[in-house]
């Protein structure tokens, strides 16, 4: 595919220095024979500033933004009040990927599909699988459809802070029939047992080096910890007890994946970048 002049991208958030996603679009472009100029864009953390960051960006002829931390519920509200969302960002109540379509800003959340092709690519069992998710902020409620809709058949959300859990659960229930048809179960983290297929840790604990308060009676044949870039004590557990794990970086890339092709319409095999780790 042959271009006059690159496409211009970016990675907005608060902190942003540490983003590997220029990198991650930057391969891909190179497999899609592609130009892209995709830079990282720091804001300062309030709304008006993103949506001036937004606009500007737009208005200058940009393609496509992601939206990292603390942006992705900012970005929601701005997508619900001007533009248009996808589904999946609807229930997620958080967009990461941004694009204009007919002239309005169009809002979507490739977080849960991305864990979902990872966890497929790995091989790991989603058909018929009891899955645990712990944590209950925003990166619980992104996962909790795609991964339904991959075809998971029980779903508990544990939370160390119980109410939270069970609000996400009601709120995700009211928001998508599809997830209220599995009739989804919550409970304190510190309360969690039994053996599921996978579990997922969707907090952020281990990045401090802290353990979770997880019962030795809780196992798996799976884990997965969204978080990556080091040791996770959530892996080493588990590891401990047998199962498979994997870090989050393959998520990473998965949702990156699905965002360039929002863009470009180019697919791209995100698997090349992981073996190239």
């Amino acid at each position: 595919m042959s271009q006059s002049s690159p496409q211009h991208f970016i990675v907005i958030g608060n902190p942003i220095a540490h983003s590997k996603s220029p990198e991650i679009h930057q391969q891909f472009a190179t497999q899609a024979q592609l130009q892209i100029c995709y830079n990282r864009q720091y804001c300062p953390n309030d709304t008006a500033s993103f949506i001036a960051v937004v606009e500007a960006f737009f208005n200058g002829g940009g393609v496509g933004a992601n939206v990292t931390v603390p942006f992705k519920q900012i970005a929601y509200q701005l997508c619900a009040e001007r533009g248009q969302l996808s589904s999946h960002a609807q229930v997620a109540g958080a967009v990461n990927t941004l694009m204009l379509k007919k002239g309005k800003i169009y809002g979507d959340n490739t977080d849960g599909q991305g864990l979902v092709n990872h966890l497929l690519s790995l091989g790991w069992p989603l058909k018929g699988a009891k899955v645990a998710i712990l944590g209950a902020g925003g990166a619980s409620r992104g996962v909790a459809l795609p991964l339904i809709e991959a075809g998971i058949k029980q779903l508990t959300i544990a939370n160390r802070t119980v109410s939270k859990a069970q609000a996400l659960i009601e709120q995700l229930c009211t928001a998508s029939p599809i997830i209220d048809a599995i009739d989804p179960d919550y409970c304190a983290l510190e309360l969690l047992e039994g053996d599921f297929d996978i579990i997922i840790n969707a907090t952020s604990i281990g990045l401090s080096g802290d353990r979770l308060p997880l019962k030795d009676s809780l196992t798996c044949h799976y884990a997965y910890d969204m978080m990556y870039g080091r040791e996770l004590p959530f892996l080493s557990h588990f590891t401990n007890k047998g199962a498979k794990v994997s870090s989050g970086y393959g998520m990473l890339i998965g949702q990156a994946a699905l965002s360039f092709k929002l863009w470009t319409g180019a697919s791209v095999d995100p698997s090349l970048l992981l073996h190239n780790q």
